[in-house]
């Protein structure tokens, strides 16, 4: 009897319950992303009724990013005290009450509907502030090394992906029945997403759907499987928090990736928040038609995203290397990612969309910074770990939007704001090539030691 149970747990295949978890930590994040760009599609046409400019529109935008950062410290301290299942449910759901509600701000009047909206999109951005952390706790806990990067590019290219189908959707809504109709699609279905959601997520030793052969494979891969079990939640109190953060903050390698960070979301940015205004303004075209010209960059950032991410775990099996695996891609896509200046030097509608599909291919490549986050971030403090980065890597998402709209509305054109951004993407290579260092997992000192 025992020689046939060992032959038949032999030949036990070994369940692929993660890949279901990343599906939908890809749904969750296109809502994400769907959310953060509702106001760059309904913009042009809320901003007439409003009365908006180009530097007021520049800090509405920016509303919601300065909620975000606020929110990452606290989002991921949360994310270790309560576990990212609970915490992200939570978030979820808020945030897309707070995206269905921007739907009713023309009960304002004047001054009112600016102040309305910039408090709702301020309240998007501190509910969503966990979610990122959440999605690199996750895929640290269900994910071995050589499955990261893929892991990784799959929730991040939900970015472009959101951008693909939701753009278009919204542009018609925005075009057929009216902005306000564009908040209430989003926010009612990212509630629906947040009840499947609990359903559907699981710690690795509590899910259902996985076998010991599964559990064996990840863990033997380096995935933190018993993160957010009830006795490996860390209750420390700040100031050994505060502690731990300096830890981070005295690290080369994780200044260096924060930096770079920093310069990548400054295309993400531009992209979710100025780049449908830019082909309305700038371009000249339709609000329906820009809905949907911004959908072809998109599916090129996804497919890029994705490409990415494959690119870096070929590399890790093929050369066993964190640093080649990670800052390869990084550094080509941003390479990619500065070709969007070229469209100041054309007119033609087909290339200024060619060099943008080629920037937003690039971006996607080269957005393996959450990659590096679930390699390197200590296990302690996961969460915490993650929201440090997704603060430095957010203000840019304050910065972009602001120094855009002054650069538009100083410059009456957008030439001097696609260098600015192309900058960015080159300050994003050199940080990784001269600041970061190797690229391994911190581990902390205990306190009181230097």
């Amino acid at each position: 009897m025992s020689t046939f149970s060992q032959a038949a747990s032999g030949v036990e295949k070994r369940t692929n319950a993660r890949y279901w978890i990343v599906v939908m930590l890809f749904i969750v994040t296109s809502f994400n992303y769907g959310d953060r760009a509702t106001l760059s599609i309904a913009g042009s046409e809320m901003s007439k009724s409003i009365g908006l400019d180009s530097i007021a529109m520049g800090y509405v935008f920016s509303a919601f990013s300065w909620a975000y950062v606020i929110g990452q410290i606290p989002g991921g301290w949360l994310l270790d005290r309560f576990g990212s299942k609970r915490v992200y449910f939570w978030s979820i759901f808020t945030w897309s009450m707070f995206t269905l509600l921007q739907g009713f701000v023309d009960i304002f009047n004047g001054f009112g509907i600016i102040v309305a909206l910039f408090t709702l999109r301020f309240m998007v951005g501190l509910a969503e502030s966990p979610s990122f952390p959440g999605n690199s706790r996750i895929v640290a806990a269900w994910f071995p090394a050589q499955e990261r990067g893929t892991a990784v590019a799959i929730f991040n290219s939900a970015q472009y992906f959101a951008t693909v189908i939701f753009a278009p959707i919204m542009g018609w809504l925005t075009h057929e029945v009216g902005w306000s109709h564009v908040f209430f699609f989003m926010g009612g279905l990212g509630i629906f997403i947040s009840l499947l959601w609990q359903k559907m997520i699981h710690e690795p030793n509590q899910h259902p759907g996985v076998n010991k052969k599964e559990l064996e494979y990840i863990a033997e891969g380096g995935a933190l499987i018993n993160m957010d079990q009830k006795n490996n939640i860390h209750r420390v109190p700040f100031p050994e928090k505060w502690a731990q953060i300096k830890q981070l903050l005295a690290s080369r390698m994780m200044i260096g990736v924060y930096l770079g960070q920093y310069c990548i979301n400054a295309l993400t940015y531009f992209f979710i928040t100025w780049f449908p205004v830019y082909l309305v303004q700038a371009r000249g075209m339709s609000i329906l038609k820009a809905g949907f010209i911004a959908s072809i960059p998109a599916i090129c950032g996804f497919v890029g995203g994705v490409l990415g991410g494959i690119i870096s775990d070929w590399l890790m099996r093929r050369y066993g290397s964190l640093n080649m695996a990670r800052k390869t891609p990084i550094v080509l896509g941003m390479l990619l990612s500065m070709s969007m200046v070229f469209c100041n030097y054309t007119n033609s509608e087909m290339m200024i969309i060619g060099f943008m599909s080629l920037a937003f291919f690039g971006k996607g490549i080269g957005a393996l910074g959450w990659a590096v986050m679930a390699d390197t971030a200590p296990k302690e403090i996961s969460g915490l770990s993650g929201g440090l980065f997704n603060m430095f890597g957010n203000i840019s998402g304050i910065v972009t939007p602001i120094a855009i709209g002054y650069i538009v509305g100083s410059t009456g054109s957008f030439n001097g704001a696609l260098i600015y951004v192309g900058i960015h993407a080159l300050v994003a290579i050199l940080s990784y090539l001269v600041l970061v260092g190797d690229i391994k997992r911190i581990v902390l000192k205990p306190a009181g030691r230097e």
